[in-house]
């Protein structure tokens, strides 16, 4: 079934030599026209003030709902979860009963109100330990134009499993490539004491390839090879997600252990720089 959306074009002639039949044509790859991005941020969050996340900048997604992975969390919008001090907005996985789960977390998300198509997003963090957390920063399409998750595509900037402690991964989710059907593209390299110190973590988004950064060094690419939205839907406004799950089926994998709780995702700062247009 995945198959055959691959097959999707974004373009059809007539084959002479079928008469009747239509062979489907794809563009082909793009130039890579080596687009940089603006020297300063025109979006982001420095976290100087305390609080409540900037309302003008930051939304929520809520609920209890397993979030497709039967994650064991319930997101909420309350200060006890995601709150600023002291430079930081910290994402606060807390062990408490809410709304028929026995965990509460954050899903601190920039819809509506930080939604770019390319550029370059830096988020300096410092991850949550323990087995069950489940931290991630991700990138999700504002309209989903084509259809409902894979087909509009995904961005993993970082994710973390509490159960392997230190290892980090940078991933691309499309129909053609994405987990489920094991064909994601993927890289995952180990960092030093990740829940310790902060970490840069960064994607450069141009029409030619998503490209991942862990403290600059460059770990991840994947190329827009011109096949039509299945295999690159990233032509579209994408919006900014940061939470922390709790178990599910990768985060619980090798179980839960709550003894620990409560823990938090810290981000010191989120940086956006426009990609420079090229003709």
């Amino acid at each position: 079934m995945m198959l055959g959306f691959a097959l999707l074009a974004l373009a059809c002639s007539k084959d002479p030599g079928t008469e009747g039949q239509e062979r489907f044509e794809f563009p082909g790859p793009p130039q890579d026209k080596g687009w940089a991005f603006e020297s300063s941020p025109t979006w982001g969050d420095e976290f100087t003030y305390s609080g409540a996340p900037d309302a003008t900048k930051w939304d929520y997604d809520i609920g209890g709902s397993g979030w497709g992975n039967n994650e064991l969390q319930y997101y909420t919008n309350s200060t006890a979860n995601a709150v600023v001090a002291d430079g930081k907005l910290n994402i606060i996985l807390k062990k408490e009963n809410l709304g028929g789960r026995s965990y509460t977390s954050a899903r601190v998300v920039s819809r509506g109100k930080g939604d770019f198509l390319y550029g370059r997003w830096e988020i300096s963090a410092k991850l949550p330990r323990g087995k069950g957390t489940w931290p991630a920063l991700w990138m999700l399409p504002t309209e989903r134009a084509y259809g409902d998750w894979p087909k509009s595509g995904e961005i993993d900037i970082m994710e973390h499993v509490g159960y392997d402690q230190d290892v980090v991964h940078f991933s691309t989710h499309t129909e053609a490539y994405y987990f489920r059907i094991n064909t994601q593209k993927t890289a995952t390299r180990k960092l030093d004491k990740v829940s310790d110190t902060f970490h840069k973590y960064r994607v450069d988004w141009t029409p030619y390839a998503v490209r991942g950064y862990f403290d600059d060094e460059k770990v991840f690419e994947f190329g827009n090879e011109g096949k039509g939205y299945a295999v690159w839907p990233f032509d579209k406004k994408f919006h900014l997600l940061m939470n922390i799950a709790f178990g599910g089926d990768w985060g619980g994998a090798q179980g839960i252990a709550d003894d620990n709780l409560p823990q938090k995702l810290e981000i010191e700062y989120v940086r956006y720089y426009k990609m420079i247009e090229k003709q």
